[in-house]
């Protein structure tokens, strides 16, 4: 997948968009300008896409490999890079490359993770980069998830439009395994099977111990609160339409040493956060699933800057 070809190479970054999972969702009430805003408590994963960006005399391009994403111009990475380029009058025009490795439409963050990627790494090439702030503005203008995405916290609480957010100390790492099923699930509609579910927007998402709206530090500071508060709104909603999922949320979650087993995201995919190994071999029964072994991480990938 091209965009316009640009002209001669500068210097160039690159990095991995490590991928996210939820461990904690809960949809508040809709705006009038249509959008939900959320609570979130993000965890980033080992398992990410490469990501490439050189920056050019001129002309604007991207080159995906690995999945198909659509057209460039929707491409969130290539809107990350040109809004930066827009507000930050620089550069004159740069060339982005994805190896697609996270499963797109699956509620694991890929395209969000390559926008966040792209902020960072237009910003580590900048002569004048732009503060922290405003980097987390254009970030909020892609997407409820790019601004964590965008930043480099292996944990972190979110809410509102995700431009909210509390930086949080990692929790150990764990083996972690993403089930990723056959079909995707459009964000825009598991929104609306949300609001249908409610009778109209409103809020969602039963949060064991949860209180006025705020986790209190404690709730996710260690494995075992944040198994107790661990749901995502979108389960019922998305297993209404895909009874599937709660098989394959059974059979994640009957394997050895499982913490947590949820839907990330709104989905398709799901998680299960285990203490020890887990043996894989009962997801061979789920047929067309496709299993990823990885863990969470407790430093973000940096950005590799190229002279």
């Amino acid at each position: 997948m091209r965009g316009g070809e640009p002209r001669a190479a500068g210097r160039a970054a690159r990095v991995v968009a490590q991928a996210k999972i939820n461990l904690t969702l809960r949809v508040l009430a809709r705006e009038e300008s249509g959008y939900h805003q959320i609570e979130t408590l993000f965890c980033r994963l080992d398992v990410g896409d490469d990501v490439g960006v050189r920056v050019t005399s001129g002309g604007r391009a991207l080159d995906c490999r690995g999945a198909d994403v659509g057209p460039v111009e929707r491409n969130l990475a290539y809107r990350a890079a040109a809004l930066y380029a827009d507000t930050a009058a620089w550069p004159r025009g740069f060339a982005i490359e994805l190896d697609k490795r996270i499963p797109v439409g699956a509620g694991l963050g890929g395209g969000s993770a390559d926008a966040g990627a792209v902020l960072r790494s237009l910003n580590a090439l900048n002569p004048a980069p732009l503060p922290t702030t405003q980097l987390l503005a254009i970030a909020t203008r892609l997407g409820a998830d790019v601004p964590y995405l965008a930043s480099d916290a292996p944990l972190a609480l979110a809410w509102g439009r995700g431009d909210r957010m509390i930086v949080l100390p990692p929790l150990p790492p764990r083996p972690v395994v993403l089930l990723v099923p056959p079909f995707p699930v459009e964000t825009e509609a598991a929104y609306e099977w949300l609001d249908q579910a409610m009778g109209g927007p409103g809020i969602t998402g039963e949060m064991p111990e949860h209180h006025d709206g705020v986790y209190s530090l404690p709730q996710v500071a260690a494995w075992d609160s944040v198994t107790r508060i661990a749901a995502n709104a979108f389960s019922r909603v998305v297993a209404r339409r895909h009874p599937e999922i709660d098989r394959y949320l059974g059979v994640l979650g009957a394997l050895g040493g499982c913490r947590i087993a949820q839907l990330t995201g709104s989905g398709s995919a799901l998680f299960g956060v285990f203490d020890r190994d887990p043996d894989l071999a009962p997801l061979a029964a789920l047929e067309g699933c496709r299993a990823i072994r990885t863990d969470t991480v407790g430093r973000v990938a940096q950005v590799e800057v190229i002279d």
